[in-house]
């Protein structure tokens, strides 16, 4: 899916005007759009993925908390919970 655009320069034409006319080529194939969109794309993950991810999250969650029921870890603060 990969299109290539390509100007060739004409015999009286200044780099200026070359570049613009590259520039409106490659607006008017819409590539940018394309490629911003692409940019922060992230792969749905599997089933067995997101689970796996979940309980570790719970696991961590409850060794946190075991810490800090032992007083060997500070308590977030008020600022930091809801984050």
């Amino acid at each position: 899916m990969a299109t290539n655009v390509e100007v060739t320069k004409n015999p009286n034409e200044n780099p200026l005007s070359l570049l613009r006319r590259f520039t409106r080529r490659v607006q008017g194939s819409g590539i940018l759009p394309r490629v911003r969109g692409e940019r922060y794309h992230t792969r749905t993950l599997s089933h067995y993925k997101v689970k796996m991810k979940t309980l570790e999250k719970i696991e961590r969650k409850n060794e946190v908390a075991e810490l800090i029921k032992q007083g060997k870890m500070a308590p977030a603060s008020e600022r930091t919970r809801g984050r």
